[in-house]
């Protein structure tokens, strides 16, 4: 879990779902962070809602929170078409990148993940960059399970892991 941190952001948004209300931050590049209910420790410091970079930031919450929606009711599969920003190191990106490609309703192990990016060895690195992911849900963070089968670490807590594979048809029951 993120916690404990100042952000800033040009933009931000709240938004009600079935998992509770998510927070969402944007710059002019796109979207740049999805924080759970319980990632409440995160502060963030906001643009003035007239500046030049929250008014360019402002389309890709809006996007977002659409695409979203539409996931949350089930007519969304896939989030292509936003602009995400995700800040983190090379390696971090190459794994969040791979996150992109699992297809909706499919699980992967981070066995998985470290052969796709062609560094096998890096089970473990690529498990704690899974765990930095700054906009989970879109990014989908929460497809990586255990080599096992069992469910691991979840920045959301492993209830909301449950629910959204469950909601994707990856779980056909609770595991918990």
């Amino acid at each position: 879990m993120r916690k404990n941190k100042t952000l800033q952001a040009s933009a931000t948004s709240a938004m009600e779902t079935p998992i509770g209300t998510l927070r969402l931050l944007a710059e002019e590049d796109g979207l740049t962070h999805v924080f759970f209910p319980n990632e409440d420790t995160v502060k963030v410091e906001a643009a003035d809602p007239a500046s030049p970079a929250a008014l360019n930031a402002r389309p890709h919450i809006e996007a977002a929170e659409k695409a979203l929606q539409e996931f949350f009711a089930g007519t969304r599969k896939e989030f292509s078409g936003l602009t995400l920003a995700p800040r983190g190191t090379p390696f971090q990106q190459s794994v969040w990148r791979a996150l992109l490609t699992i297809p909706y309703g499919v699980t992967w192990s981070y066995k998985d993940i470290a052969e796709k990016i062609g560094n096998p060895k890096a089970v473990r690195a690529v498990g704690l960059a899974n765990g930095q992911n700054p906009i989970p849900v879109i990014i989908p963070c929460h497809r990586v399970i255990g080599s096992n089968g069992a469910l691991t670490g979840f920045g959301g807590g492993l209830p909301t892991k449950e629910w959204l594979l469950i909601h994707e048809g990856a779980l056909t029951s609770s595991l918990l």
